[in-house]
């Protein structure tokens, strides 16, 4: 049985292209939904999937109107494919009940997993490169909303040079290690040139 699905972001936008196309392609059932593609739950979707049966082809008018990310679409297709069913996109010309169209999908799952790499490889280059700087992810532990503000106050006025370290840590009523902490929170680089200011000014 063909079956079709129609989606759209608003209700004010239009299904008709998408019905049209759809009913020409022989869907004898079409589901059709007004709901964004970024919101995860998708009860007419869901409905669809539920009742699909072996040998069932989903027909819809573009790929984009299935899923919102590559990572979804794979998702979305292998679920369908278990339970017998096929894919049709119309626009895209993908047809996974073809061997030509069951390798493209075999070929975007692969794009996915590439791209799942790609992020968790950054992610880690990320954290290392935090922690080489003595950092570790996310806010430092026990440093509150307050205290990051301060230590923004502390960055401008160090990099600034017209405060000596001292004069900087009555401004802010902190320590001279809670500075450098701060700073250093702030990704500053901690030289010479102020050891020179504060000499200057002693």
């Amino acid at each position: 049985m063909k079956i079709g699905y129609a989606r759209v972001s608003t209700k004010d936008q239009d299904l008709s292209l998408q019905i049209d196309a759809l009913e020409d392609a022989g869907c004898k059932q079409i589901y059709k939904e007004h709901i964004s593609g970024s919101t995860k739950d998708r009860p007419e979707l869901q409905k669809m999937l539920e009742q699909l049966r072996d040998g069932d082809v989903i027909i819809i008018w573009k790929l984009d109107r299935l899923a919102r990310s590559l990572k979804d679409l794979v998702g979305l297709v292998s679920e369908i494919q278990e339970r017998g069913a096929g894919l049709n996109s119309l626009h895209d010309h993908i047809d996974t009940t073809t061997p030509h169209g069951k390798f493209t999908f075999h070929l975007f799952a692969a794009l996915a997993e590439f791209e799942r790499d790609i992020i968790r490889e950054r992610i880690n280059a990320g954290l290392a490169a935090a922690r080489a700087r003595g950092r570790k992810g996310g806010r430092p532990k026990g440093l509150s909303k307050k205290a990051q503000h301060t230590a923004i106050i502390a960055e401008r006025l160090y990099e600034e040079g017209n405060l000596t370290i001292k004069e900087i840590c009555e401004q802010l009523s902190i320590s001279k290690m809670t500075l450098y902490n701060y700073l250093r929170y702030r990704g500053v680089k901690i030289g010479t040139t102020r050891a020179k200011i504060t000499a200057g000014k002693s």
